[in-house]
């Protein structure tokens, strides 16, 4: 008996527990969603998106990992303020514009059609008949003053369709939102190459936390491959080519353009707000595995100068014996062209390990970028150059955290006072000169004067130098 009365509770209890886990079975299968609110509200919203998006049966989903981000909304309005803000709050569109930049952004379902650059942005007849959506034609490069420079952009038309069966059908869907601008305008030079793209994409993506795919329109290969460390370090994805790709892809949102703060800077209180040149030199140390955070770091008998060779224009007539001169005052010396500095890779980390760079005004001195805390920038401003020397170089030296010297050449050090003469205006009177224009000025100050530095006052300019460094690394 007892061992009848528990082989029945051992099929008892065995009944209950299938039932039990059919039941749970049962429940995962065909119970409503809102028992399941996390899962509920992500396939929900996944499948609004792909409504909202895709009207073609044969489109691919791409980008699928899902994790937990901000909301696309919140991201997308760091990136406006005041009445943009409350339009892209109202209508899911806003653009920002101001002195330099213009960036459209969207939290809408979006596509483009790689065809054609043609962005289509939905919306609702409610909004179509209450705010004018026009169609906007748009240059996706930082500096939207330079008008000669735009003519090397290709511009890219925003099209607002509140009806989905005109929308071209996709082919690709992606869960993350697009960031499209161009390499267009000045590549090819090291300064502007940062100061207009590279700068101002980390402004404006860095706060989507990799999570955002980049569409470069007048793609350069040779460009993506320079700068593919940083675009992996913003964007988890693959570049798209839309001259080689020719596909439509819908995104769940997009910003357009991107955003320009100052002359290779970055502002903290400006949009998107909270992001200094500190965190931009931290990007970078991360991105390319720099090893020295701060001079005082740096270990050897003698402080490592780099000498920026230029080639060409305002090259250094007398480099060898400058040369010299730093090493009798007590520096190592390192020559390097700028076409050593195409790959910065390799490069980077050489600069990161000096104490000090010297160069004369020139897309060289970008190069500042990597220099570790503490190290030193002089800068040879060539005759009649003053103002670009100190803004577009000594102003970001500081906030790089950097030390900056000016050694500014007398006339008579510059190429141009054996051309001209004393009496001309082009030395007497420089601001004449300056007064017929950018090309006519640049043509004689920049492509034209070449420099025989005074070594009695640059080895002044050099014990000081050496001084600087001294108090941040201590004696040799």
């Amino acid at each position: 008996m007892v061992r009848e009365k528990g082989g029945n509770l051992v099929l008892i209890a065995a009944c209950s527990c299938c039932l039990l886990l059919f039941a749970l079975l049962f429940s995962a299968l065909f119970a409503p969603f809102d028992l399941l609110p996390f899962h509920s509200l992500r396939w929900q919203t996944m499948g609004n998106w792909r409504d909202g998006l895709s009207n073609n049966n044969n489109s691919r989903v791409i980008d699928e990992s899902i994790e937990e981000m901000e909301p696309l909304q919140l991201l997308m309005g760091r990136l406006v303020r005041g009445e943009d803000h409350t339009q892209l709050q109202r209508t899911g569109f806003a653009c920002h514009t101001d002195l330099h930049s213009k960036v459209c952004l969207t939290d809408n379902p979006t596509r483009i059609n790689n065809t054609n650059l043609q962005f289509y942005i939905s919306i609702t007849n409610n909004d179509s008949q209450q705010t004018n959506f026009s169609p906007i034609l748009i240059h996706p490069y930082a500096r939207q003053e330079d008008k000669i420079t735009l003519r090397d952009v290709t511009p890219l038309q925003i099209i607002f369709q509140p009806n989905k069966t005109l929308l071209p059908p996709c082919q690709f869907l992606h869960n993350v939102p697009v960031l499209i601008f161009s390499t267009g305008g000045f590549t090819g030079n090291l300064f502007h190459e940062f100061d207009e793209t590279i700068i101002p994409l980390f402004i404006t993506s860095y706060h989507f936390r990799t999570r955002v795919r980049f569409l470069i329109t007048d793609h350069k290969t040779w460009w993506v491959q320079k700068y593919n460390r940083i675009l992996s370090g913003l964007s988890r994805y693959n570049v798209i080519n839309p001259a080689d790709d020719g596909s439509v892809h819908c995104f769940n949102g997009g910003v357009i353009g991107l955003k320009f703060h100052n002359i290779l800077s970055l502002n903290n209180t400006d949009i998107p707000g909270g992001y200094s040149m500190s965190d931009f030199r931290s990007f970078l140390r991360q991105t390319y595995n720099l090893k020295v955070n701060n001079v005082s770091e740096l270990s050897g008998k003698k402080p490592m100068v780099m000498l920026i060779s230029r080639q060409t224009s305002r090259r250094f007539m007398n480099e060898g014996e400058m040369v010299e001169m730093m090493k009798e005052v007590g520096f190592e010396v390192m020559t390097t062209t700028p076409q050593r500095m195409s790959n910065l890779d390799k490069f980077s980390s050489v600069v990161n390990l000096c104490s000090v760079i010297v160069g004369a005004h020139g897309a060289g001195l970008t190069n500042e970028v990597f220099l570790a805390n503490g190290a030193v920038v002089v800068q040879v401003v060539p005759f009649g150059l003053d103002w670009p020397s100190t803004y577009f170089f000594g102003k970001p030296a500081a906030e790089m955290e950097l030390q900056y010297l000016e050694y500014k050449i007398e006339a008579k050090e510059s190429s141009l006072w054996d051309k001209y003469g004393e009496n001309h205006p082009v030395i007497r009177d420089p601001e004449s000169i300056f007064a017929q224009g950018y090309f006519a000025s640049r043509a004689i100050y920049i492509d034209e004067q070449n420099l025989k530095i005074n070594l009695t006052r640059f080895r002044d300019t050099m014990i000081q130098v050496k001084k600087l460094i001294e108090e941040k690394r201590g004696s040799w």
